[in-house]
């Protein structure tokens, strides 16, 4: 648990921090048969997934594909992280709220089904189905958090705390 004082100043500050330390990269460098390579995720040397951080998203995959974000969608829409899963073709997007404090981190939760849809809209040329989960820290598991942690899976995404389980993106283990 983040030892903080109330204030925009800290919650950004720790906002990071939790950021950094559910890190999907630094995370997946820690298995061994792991490799993470710029964009590129590696499993015993091959080629698995690639994963994409904020405008990274647009740049290296989007663009790279010749799909124009403002001709399909008029906001643009920042992943904490997107992970295409090659043999799933599959891309999962996640998105990471930290919240220590009442605020309006808990209501974000609730656009989960339509930044999904957004998504789909976006990757719907390249027939990829589109999957939405939250990473969140151990605030929302509060019980007056159950009427929204129950409707984000009503909704077709999902939540984790503070971690994302490598079965959930259908990524290669070892046995």
């Amino acid at each position: 648990m983040f030892k903080t004082t109330p204030g925009w100043k800290n919650t950004n500050k720790n906002w990071l921090k939790f950021e950094k330390d559910v890190a999907f990269e630094k995370s997946l460098k820690k298995i061994k048969w792991y490799t993470v390579k710029e964009q590129d995720i590696l499993f015993n040397w091959e080629k698995v997934a690639e994963f994409y951080r904020n405008h990274w998203f647009y740049k290296l995959f989007l663009e790279s594909k010749w799909i124009n974000r403002i001709k399909i969608i008029s906001k643009q829409l920042l992943p904490d992280t997107a992970i295409y899963v090659l043999n799933w073709n599959t891309i999962y997007i996640i998105e990471m709220k930290y919240q220590w404090w009442n605020g309006s981190v808990d209501e974000k939760l609730q656009a989960g089904k339509f930044k999904k849809l957004q998504y789909q809209r976006l990757v719907k040329k390249l027939w990829l189905k589109v999957e939405f989960y939250f990473i969140l820290s151990e605030f929302f598991l509060q019980p007056k958090y159950k009427d929204v942690l129950n409707y984000i899976r009503a909704e077709g995404c999902d939540y984790f705390f503070w971690e994302l389980p490598l079965d959930f993106l259908w990524l290669p283990t070892v046995d």
